[in-house]
């Protein structure tokens, strides 16, 4: 079986014992890749724990109020206020139905569902970085529906680095509230570059590595603050083009490199959410992204600890994963019911391959577009899995 290249945030055989015995740090296990000897130590999640990939479900009232703000019968303030009270509820919600690392469902990044500003992935961070410009022009997204654009920033001006954008406050207010492992998830670097416009670069690859030194800078306080879990999202990979890709992964290690070693650090690829209904800009009704190769093998270059995938993707990581964790989106964000538990753990067993020490498990992608009670279910299907895997494994 094919030998994987370790990860170079990854302890060395050498260093473990001296890591264990270091007061302070979390505990990690050793770890085999593929050839059968001990190969590193790295944080590791227990078996089959769960974690959702980011956004909960955003209430439909939140373009109501919005709108009663621009009308100026309620002020930024009262929306803030609504968007923080959504996040208590996103945390009680995922605690609840025992999700064990949480995130504060990305609530405070949203006014709506649309692709308009500020939408959670891009505009609101762009708008935090004084190179892109508040102009936004229209960027077609999807060759699936040629109607379905994304408002994208203009980059006007190199990237500083010292940019703080908001993660160290998300990551205290959350923890606030929550009595479980806290999770920030970040826009990969890939992705912010690609959907803007760019007027100063010139150079894709210039752009993309300028804001993966961004993202160094803004993790790292995270770490000092305390945070544990780290996310990075990238769902442009299958679209883009070989080159492109190997820039935002060179860009996503450079944002990681150096990071604590009991910070665990995931990336999260899919292609692209859905959604539908009137109350969406578009109609496509599956993935946005899914047209192009799927790049496992340059995705698995990232030297993070786990990997959260959509469920059917699964195969393309056999003898490229090594001894990093795979977390399998079995719980499906583009079907509006609420699956069993024994279906969530009957698509994860399926990949036999894959052992109970490297499985999470996960949603295919954030939850955002579906409602409240559907989510709940979800999430509650996911805990019933891991119950079910837990007991055949022992």
């Amino acid at each position: 079986m094919k030998c994987v290249p370790l990860p170079s945030r990854l302890l060395s055989v050498e260093m473990y014992s001296e890591f264990c015995g270091t007061a302070g740090h979390a505990t990690v296990n050793p770890t085999y890749d593929y050839c059968g000897y001990k190969a590193a130590t790295m944080p590791r999640y227990e078996p089959y724990t769960t974690t959702v990939v980011g956004a909960h479900s955003v209430p439909r009232w939140y373009e109501a109020l919005d709108r009663l703000v621009t009308l100026g019968q309620l002020s930024a303030a009262d929306f803030t206020d609504a968007q923080f009270r959504a996040t208590q509820a996103a945390i009680l919600e995922q605690e609840a139905a025992g999700i064990d690392v949480i995130t504060g469902g990305e609530m405070h990044r949203r006014t709506h569902n649309r692709h308009a500003p500020p939408n959670a992935m891009l505009n609101h961070f762009w708008q935090r970085i004084p190179a892109f410009h508040n102009e936004n022009r229209p960027r077609p997204i999807s060759t699936h529906d040629p109607n379905v654009f994304h408002p994208a920033a203009v980059c006007r001006g190199p990237i500083d680095d010292t940019t703080d954008l908001g993660l160290v406050d998300e990551f205290r207010m959350v923890s606030s509230f929550a009595r479980k492992p806290v999770k920030i998830t970040m826009t990969g670097p890939h992705l912010l570059a690609v959907v803007a416009y760019d007027e100063h670069y010139n150079n894709m690859q210039r752009m993309i590595a300028d804001l993966g030194k961004l993202l160094h800078q803004n993790f790292w306080r995270l770490a000092e603050a305390g945070c544990k879990h780290i996310q990075i999202d990238e769902p442009y990979y299958t679209v883009a083009d070989d080159a492109e890709v190997r820039a935002g992964v060179d860009a996503i290690n450079t944002a990681i490199e150096g990071l604590p070693e009991d910070v665990h650090v995931t990336a999260h690829i899919c292609q692209g959410n859905y959604a539908v209904g009137a109350d969406y800009d578009g109609q496509i009704g599956h993935r946005y992204f899914d047209t192009g190769r799927y790049k496992a093998d340059l995705v698995c270059q990232i030297e993070c600890d786990a990997f959260l995938i959509e469920h059917d993707m699964t195969p393309h990581y056999e003898h490229l994963l090594g001894n990093r964790q795979l977390g399998v989106g079995a719980v499906d964000v583009q079907a509006p019911n609420i699956e069993t538990g024994q279906l969530v753990a009957d698509r994860i067993a399926a990949h036999k391959w894959l052992t109970p020490q490297q499985t999470i498990i996960t949603s295919s992608c954030g939850f955002n577009h579906l409602p409240r009670h559907i989510v709940l279910g979800k999430l509650r299907a996911m805990t019933e899995a891991k119950a079910i895997l837990r007991g055949i494994t022992g």
